[in-house]
């Protein structure tokens, strides 16, 4: 019985929930029984450039950003693949100054952010199980793909320089990779998100941004005791943006690279520790972040 909570833990222990738009996402396509529920509550602090900055003509950032998330996820069935729906939503406050057209600026707000949802399924390799069966599955090589969106849900005021949300619809389109070779699980991915236009952007203006695309890839090892260590690493590009239609010099070329720590602390419950930092950047987003997260599952016979 023992081992099999371990096996359980190992595989489906923590989900992928993005809190940020360039988020490091290991288990993104990892197999999950169906009707298996996740509940994750998580406390995320960043510290440095804020990452909404493309949008603005901000030097000297320096922003604090802490986000609280709920996020729920659900295992399904879609025709015999292995799939999954989960839902995001963050609260952030947002605490900083910078340097706006010469003027110094400074920022003190809070309030619901963008909600994100998303559906993956696992075209490959991550066949729908129970969890009764899944018992006896053991990964080798998957392929899945997913589309998140992002609904403008959060607190903005275009007379606002600086807003917790975009007013901004966004439509992520992913592709990924899984191979496990014993202990060890290696994972690639690539996206693109495209956005909406913003017709009510500072001071009446209008603002559009170019899709951005990105690449990630993960090392994962399974440690005794049911806990899993993991390696991430990102690049990104892209992401121009057009205030009035008029082109800027923005453009993102940027890559952070993290680490994971996740561990069980019962048949049910699990905590994940995530740790991340720009490597290089071009255009804003050069901020370090933690992240301390607890996961609750229920259903499919648990």
């Amino acid at each position: 019985m023992k081992s099999n909570f371990f096996k359980i833990f190992l595989i489906i222990s923590f989900l992928s929930f993005p809190l940020f738009s360039q988020s490091l996402e290991p288990r993104l396509y990892s197999n999950i029984p169906k009707d298996l529920n996740f509940l994750v509550l998580g406390y995320v602090k960043s510290l440095g450039g804020l990452e909404l900055n493309t949008q603005l003509d901000l030097d000297n950032v320096k922003m604090d950003v802490d986000g609280a998330v709920l996020a729920y996820a659900r295992g399904l069935d879609f025709f015999g693949k292995s799939a999954k729906i989960d839902v995001v939503i963050p609260y952030i406050f947002i605490k900083g100054d910078a340097i706006y057209n010469g003027s110094h600026i400074d920022k003190d707000i809070g309030g619901l952010g963008d909600i994100k949802s998303r559906f993956s399924v696992n075209l490959y390799g991550a066949p729908s199980l129970s969890l009764k069966d899944f018992m006896s599955y053991k990964q080798d090589f998957i392929i899945g793909t997913s589309i998140q969106l992002t609904f403008p849900t959060g607190q903005y005021d275009s007379s606002k320089l600086i807003n917790i949300g975009r007013n901004m619809w966004a439509a992520k389109f992913g592709l990924g990779a899984s191979k496990r070779f014993d202990q060890l699980i290696v994972e690639l991915a690539v996206d693109g998100e495209f956005y909406s236009k913003n017709s009510s952007y500072f001071n009446g203006n209008s603002y559009e941004q170019d899709p951005v695309y990105s690449f990630q890839s993960h090392l994962i090892y399974t440690l005794k005791g049911g806990v899993w260590i993991g390696a991430d690493a990102n690049y990104y590009i892209g992401g121009m943006s057009k205030i009035n239609g008029i082109s800027k010099d923005n453009s993102l070329e940027n890559s952070r690279f993290g680490a994971v720590v996740a561990f069980p602390i019962s048949r049910y419950d699990s905590i994940k520790i995530t740790a991340s930092r720009g490597i290089s950047t071009r255009v804003g987003t050069d901020f370090s972040t933690l992240g301390l997260f607890y996961q609750h599952r229920w259903g499919a016979g648990l």
